[in-house]
């Protein structure tokens, strides 16, 4: 299977759903990840440009980890908004790498602008994968992609319906995450006093609590015509 995560900026899929990528990629499925913006604010002291830099091969070394594909979208970071060409780019994204399933932002995180309208455009595109008539680098997908919302952040106001148990693949997780330097020991801490290494085995306890394992993460599989399915497509 084919497996795209399309996250708002550089250290969300590791937060978010890092586990179940690592989970896929164990069992042999192929995986991308696409960035949508680039980081370029994420920083307190350093310059636009040198921290999207830093921040891009962060996450080409957190991506190698478990052997996925970055796809490097380049957007700016705050100022991301749905546009034909924002939605062209990720439906090219998605036909680069023939996604069966998409993991993305529930669009009810409100956690940051740009999180809310990445899972709102990836929901949105999926459908216009397949139509010939929508041009891009790619040519048009065999089928649509399943689209699954992955964990708010901090989990607020998200009610999973479905759970990964990631506990064989929690540590890798953890792993994938500290390649993110300038966000766990310096951004992170100074905007928000917080710590993002606590924060994500905090809440995927939490989700394992709920499901009966040691670390989980939660999901709403995105339900519309015509590309509901029965089951799951979750490891």
């Amino acid at each position: 299977m084919n497996v795209l995560a399309i996250c708002a900026h550089p250290d969300d899929a590791e937060i978010c759903c890092g586990g179940t990528l690592a989970k896929f990629a164990r069992r042999g499925d192929q995986v991308a990840i696409a960035v949508v913006t680039n980081g370029e604010v994420g920083s307190p002291t350093l310059p636009t440009g040198e921290i999207a830099r830093i921040r891009q091969a962060e996450a080409q070394a957190a991506a190698d980890i478990i052997g996925a594909e970055l796809i490097w979208m380049g957007f700016r970071d705050e100022f991301l908004f749905d546009t034909e060409q924002t939605r062209l780019a990720f439906i090219d994204a998605m036909r680069r790498v023939r996604a069966d399933l998409v993991l993305t932002h529930w669009p009810g995180d409100l956690y940051n602008p740009d999180h809310t309208i990445t899972g709102q455009i990836a929901n949105d595109v999926a459908i216009m994968t397949t139509v010939p008539n929508i041009k891009t680098a790619h040519s048009p997908s065999a089928r649509i992609p399943i689209v699954y919302f992955f964990e708010s952040m901090a989990g607020l106001g998200f009610l999973p319906e479905e759970y990964v148990d990631i506990t064989e693949t929690f540590q890798v997780k953890r792993s994938m995450l500290e390649k993110h330097e300038s966000q766990v020991g310096d951004w992170l801490k100074d905007q928000y006093g917080s710590n993002a290494l606590d924060m994500i085995d905090v809440i995927s306890r939490f989700r394992g609590i709920q499901c009966g394992v040691r670390y989980a993460e939660g999901f709403i599989r995105a339900k519309a015509y015509p590309r509901n399915i029965t089951g799951s497509l979750l490891p």
